[in-house]
């Protein structure tokens, strides 16, 4: 199977197409069942923003614009369907493969020219099955690597071209704008234009205006929408909130701790025994430089799961690439490589996906007591279960967005504002099991005339 996939022929991107479809069909077939949070958070986002309400202004959720956008065009075609979220982001993971192999061949990344970087890419896909379905960080990451490769087409001797400079930028912003947490890629591209490709002062300029071209788009959206002010309020305000922890994070560690190791082993062991070009020693400082901003990116996510380590998978795909190419015995790439390709998605499969002790915080659980189902709601907690059966009744998705942004002092404006967010909505029924929503009710006498408390941390609308 390695030697398969090391062959430089374009009819192997059919073996990595066939792979996906089988572990595909395992995934949908042969296992339980597993809605997240964070997925149901974006279907329900998804489905306000259909009705018509605006992100920030009207709805408090970390998650950003563009990602927005696509959840609401997914429900209004759709609906709340999971089937479509997993075909999606599978559509998106074969066509990153294809793109991160084809800049791995076209830029010359390793001496010889091969399909093993689109397998390993690919295998490394499965180490959680969050990673495959459709999110935030997937859609960004898509950018990412249109970045990178455009980087790479930088260490080209003797090629420079503005509209290569200019696309770096753009699909950095445009990463950015569907996954805030990628606005890391800002300070990567000026130290790795400066530092690796040598960008000069009008090519680092024509970079950042690239940049700031689609947020400055978003800006404008907001601005014409005539929700500018909470724009530049509530995107930002994530930064504030405290991380929350869905999977605990020596699972996340023991998914990462095998291909580390080959990451590993492929660094030092590539740097030392093979030779390189100018190009691509170039090429490897950007990776580096990249694996180091990329796991930085984590501490600063607040959701804390599984699926954020996408943006890791590009360059663990290239160490590892290296070190199948660099080592010589055969029985150790042999066994090495069934492990990646097969046993490591296995048994992530069987026992990660599968525990529940370990996704207990992650999968959405049901709501137990009865609510009356023609009700709209809004939940100010950790468990969203509720909002399997109903829909989204209030500004607050987001509980720890919306706890920061109750808890920061306000002006005039910014308590009348909150007061309309939540008068103009009318949640019908309000979940707080942590009694925020009761003390908001002390500050608001008018809305608490309206609400009366029907049982512990229910209230309901008269």
């Amino acid at each position: 199977m390695f030697q398969f996939f090391k062959v430089n022929d374009p009819f192997r991107i059919i073996g990595v197409a066939f792979f996906l479809l089988l572990w595909t069909v395992l995934y949908l077939f042969f296992s339980n069942d597993i809605l997240t949070k964070t997925q149901l958070s974006w279907m329900v986002l998804g489905e306000r923003l259909s009705d018509g309400f605006l992100l920030y202004q009207e709805i408090l959720d970390d998650t950003a614009p563009l990602s927005a956008g696509i959840f609401m065009w997914i429900n209004r075609f759709f609906g709340r369907n999971l089937l479509v979220y997993e075909i999606l982001g599978r559509l998106l993971i074969i066509f990153q493969v294809i793109l991160w192999n084809r800049t791995m061949i076209r830029y010359r990344v390793f001496a010889e020219n091969t399909y093993l970087p689109a397998i390993i890419l690919l295998s490394l896909f499965h180490m959680s099955f969050d990673m495959l379905s459709l999110s935030p960080a997937l859609l960004g990451s898509t950018f990412l690597i249109l970045a990178l490769s455009q980087l790479f087409s930088q260490t080209v001797l003797q090629k420079e071209s503005s509209e290569s400079t200019l696309l770096i930028g753009i699909y950095g912003g445009l990463a950015t704008g569907f996954h805030t947490i990628y606005i890391l890629f800002l300070p990567f591209l000026i130290v790795v234009g400066i530092a690796i490709s040598g960008f000069s002062f009008r090519q680092l300029m024509l970079s950042l205006t690239g940049y700031f071209l689609p947020i400055l788009l978003i800006s404008v959206y907001y601005f014409w929408m005539d929700g500018l002010e909470s724009y530049i309020e509530i995107w930002p305000l994530f930064l504030k909130s405290k991380p929350y922890l869905y999977q605990p994070l020596e699972w996340i560690g023991l998914l990462l701790a095998f291909p580390l190791l080959l990451a590993f082993l492929g660094y030092f062991i590539g740097s030392l025994a093979s030779s390189a070009t100018i190009n691509q020693q170039k090429q490897r400082q950007i990776m580096i430089f990249w694996l180091l901003f990329a796991g930085s990116s984590l501490f600063f996510s607040k959701r804390q799961a599984s699926y954020q380590l996408v943006i890791l998978l590009p360059v663990l795909s290239y160490l590892i690439t290296r070190f199948f190419l660099v080592i010589q015995k055969k029985i150790i790439i042999q066994i090495s490589f069934f492990a990646l390709v097969v046993l490591l998605p296995v048994i992530t499969w069987q026992f990660f996906g599968n525990n529940d002790s370990v996704q207990e915080n992650y999968r959405v659980k049901a709501y137990k007591a009865s609510l009356p189902a023609d009700k709209s709601i809004l939940i100010l907690g950790d468990e969203i279960g509720a909002y399997l059966n109903h829909r989204l009744g209030g500004p607050f998705l987001n509980y720890h967005l919306s706890k920061v942004y109750l808890d920061q002092d306000k002006d005039l404006t910014q308590r009348a504002h909150l007061f309309e967010l939540i008068h103009s909505q009318q949640p019908q029924l309000v979940l707080d099991p942590n009694g925020d929503f009761g003390k908001l009710l002390e500050q608001y006498p008018e809305l608490k005339r309206n609400y009366r408390r029907i049982s512990t941390g229910v209230f309901e609308w008269e």
